[in-house]
């Protein structure tokens, strides 16, 4: 069964992700897509264009939500200044790191911006996990940050789908749920820990963030509008 879940326009659900270097290729795909994908990802990859708030302008402009994943990491008061400055855009979501420090630092100062908390990256196995020193799986590593950010004042997490059972036994849904890594059956691409759609949404995700599934695809809005059905259909029968 589908987890009892927020009210949350099941367009808004499928967040594309933006992720191209220039502001002429973001505009190509916003117009490709077009009313298929309400909801965007901007990240780093664009950042380096000097054209990345253009094409925030670009995209509220348009009325679509805008998630800014720059995944901010750095001492306390620069990341907090950093979220502060965003404040200024029309930004709906954007990240920062799971430390506790730069969360809390952050949530005092976020505005109408829900914060969320990066918990273990998708493209992270047990392996690389060992590597980094961590003394913990990646379920244990999500659901400590998960309740680091809940009590910093964040607003959500970023999760693999496979972790999020494990959070809503634990916050239940207190924290908004953003799973990346969405990936069809099959994927061999970096990602590692990875869901597909039907799967994530039974897990209790709240959103998903789909890049190249979409963009690879032979009509990418075809494509997005498939996901979007099945995100319906999942959520309006419960099953």
């Amino acid at each position: 069964m589908i987890p009892a879940i927020k009210p949350i326009d099941v367009r808004d659900r499928l967040i594309f992700a933006l992720d191209v270097p220039t502001r002429a290729e973001a505009i190509e795909w916003i117009d490709r897509l077009g009313d298929a994908v309400t909801f965007y990802k901007i990240g780093m990859e664009l950042l380096t264009s000097g054209e990345y708030f253009q094409v925030l302008a670009d995209l509220a402009g348009r009325g679509k939500k805008i998630f800014v994943d720059l995944k901010f990491f750095d001492v306390p008061a620069t990341v907090a200044s950093a979220v502060k400055g965003l404040t200024r855009y029309p930004v709906y979501f954007c990240t920062i790191h799971g430390n506790d420090g730069m969360m809390r630092a952050a949530a005092q100062v976020k505005g109408d911006i829900k914060l969320l908390a990066v918990t273990a990256l998708t493209s992270l196995d047990q392996h690389d996990l060992d590597d980094l020193g961590f003394q913990c799986d990646a379920e244990q590593l999500v659901l400590s940050r998960a309740k680091a950010a809940l009590a910093a004042g964040c607003d959500g997490v970023v999760s693999s789908g496979l972790e999020v059972p494990a959070l809503r036994r634990e916050v239940d849904h207190a924290l908004i749920t953003v799973c990346p890594g969405i990936r069809p059956v099959g994927n061999s691409d970096d990602q590692k820990r990875t869901l597909d759609v039907a799967q994530a949404f039974a897990a209790g995700a709240d959103y998903i963030v789909v890049g190249r599934p979409i963009r690879h695809a032979t009509d990418p809005r075809a494509a997005a509008l498939a996901i979007r059905q099945t995100i319906s259909d999942l959520l309006s029968s419960g099953a």
